[in-house]
């Protein structure tokens, strides 16, 4: 699904078959979870291959790297330019692209003995999907953000994520929705939250959520198409009184939601905001602003 024996990555300053590549079973990230990592897409336009968002998303790995104190020998420009070349290499134009910082050999709670950087691209559709979701409330709450960095991107945060997906799942639900540890919306497993109620919009502010490249963008366009935005704390019973709702998130893009639990909202996703927002997220990343060179 993600790579053959054609498939090329970036490890560590070259480039080198996937089939090729290797790491060490007593990796402090294999036993720890102790990495930082992003997810991009690039998508195919007119004018060439377009990166959305590149530097936003290294200046991210960066900082995640630098709060849980990994250090990364390369710079935003040059994640940059490796990632270019990957895709050439790989022939790729419509990817998703997972850069990887991961520490090498030590099992002690202490400092990395060495570091690695992986970038991987591979086609990849709207990972959950095109159909409105169906969501489940979460059992398990989004971590408090005196017990880690919460705007951190690193693995083991990832372990909450999918014990409250697989949760979702196992019930018969598309996704799961997960509360703070106060009790208010927070976000999904992997993917920031919006609600619309009467005309405004309305989406969880930060403090104990991923704040999200694609939840940015969400932001701007809505400035752009004059929406009106309030970002705060809000309850789950707020949600459930709320006309529609939508996912957003790099691997996801926008996504529209069904029901959360028994309560189905009652605007027609069609004529939603999110669906405006859908229609112009789907035009942003294309634009010609990010082209990285020429059709490959």
């Amino acid at each position: 699904m993600y790579f053959n024996d054609q498939t090329v990555l970036f490890l560590d300053g070259k480039f080198t078959k996937a089939t090729h590549a290797n790491t060490d079973l007593y990796s402090q990230t294999l036993h720890y979870g102790y990495g930082a990592f992003e997810g991009i897409r690039a998508y195919k336009t007119e004018s060439g291959t377009v990166v959305f968002k590149a530097k936003e998303h290294y200046e991210r790995l960066l900082k995640s790297c630098e709060l849980v104190k990994i250090p990364i020998p390369y710079s935003v420009e040059e994640l940059m330019e490796f990632t270019h070349q990957l895709l050439e290499k790989n022939n790729l134009q419509d990817a998703y692209i997972r850069p990887l910082v991961y520490c090498g050999q030590n099992m002690s709670l202490s400092a990395p003995s060495s570091v690695s950087v992986m970038i991987a691209a591979w086609e990849w559709g709207a990972y959950l999907g095109d159909n409105l979701l169906r969501l489940k409330i979460s059992s398990y709450c989004r971590p408090h953000p005196k017990s880690l960095h919460i705007e951190a991107k690193v693995c083991g945060h990832y372990v909450n994520s999918i014990l409250a997906t697989r949760e979702a799942k196992d019930n018969g639900f598309d996704e799961a929705l997960l509360l703070d540890c106060e009790g208010f919306l927070a976000e999904g497993p992997g993917a920031n939250l919006f609600f619309e109620k009467d005309g405004v919009l309305f989406t969880p502010q930060l403090g104990h959520i991923l704040p999200g490249i694609t939840r940015a963008t969400v932001l701007e366009l809505a400035e752009e198409l004059n929406l009106k935005v309030q970002q705060g704390q809000f309850s789950l019973d707020d949600l459930l009184q709320v006309d529609s709702a939508f996912y957003c998130g790099t691997a996801a893009e926008v996504v529209g939601i069904k029901s959360v639990n028994e309560y189905q909202f009652p605007l027609s996703w069609e004529k939603s905001l999110g669906k405006k927002l859908q229609e112009a997220y789907s035009k942003a990343v294309r634009q010609p602003l990010n082209v990285l060179k020429a059709e490959f």
